[in-house]
């Protein structure tokens, strides 16, 4: 291994810079998602977003939800939080953030960097904490069935 990270370094950030030279904070909260490393202090909504933008970005949209209903369930899990129909991972949630994340970052320029992509969405609306209440009741948003499957939109449809 290069002298640049041998055994006796442990950062991550220097080891992700070394496979990947432009490796970014967001890459290392993907990495850290992955790993179910992220401490429940810091599993906020904009962190959900940030690592939903970065699965979306990396690897489209339907590759992306697959690896988050994992990610999510397995995060919960290491956070001592049962997945069941009234807490935990919540399939309507995640599958219509997947949706509205993708469509944000297609609309954005191209020559945008991802990084700033991220930054505008969550400085937009999507990124407000009652955003899907605008396509839902929260009756059916927080009902176990949404929790546990798809559920269509009630008061508006999502956009395509």
């Amino acid at each position: 291994m290069p002298e640049r990270y041998s055994h006796q370094h442990g950062n991550l950030l220097e080891y992700l810079d070394f496979l990947v030279p432009d490796a970014t904070v967001l890459d290392e909260l993907a990495d850290r998602f992955g790993r179910g490393a992220i401490p429940a202090s810091e599993w906020t909504h904009a962190a959900h977003l940030r690592v939903g933008a970065w699965h979306v970005h990396h690897l489209g949209q339907e590759v992306a939800l697959v690896r988050l209903r994992a990610g999510i369930r397995h995060l919960n899990e290491a956070h001592g939080t049962v997945n069941s129909e009234t807490r935990g991972y919540h399939e309507t949630i995640t599958a219509a953030y997947v949706r509205f994340i993708a469509q944000f970052l297609a609309s954005c320029p191209r020559e945008m960097s991802f990084e700033t992509r991220v930054e505008e969405l969550l400085a937009s609306t999507v990124a407000q904490p009652e955003f899907l209440l605008c396509f839902y009741s929260r009756e059916v948003l927080m009902s176990p069935r949404a929790r546990r499957e798809w559920v269509e939109p009630d008061l508006a449809p999502i956009p395509t």
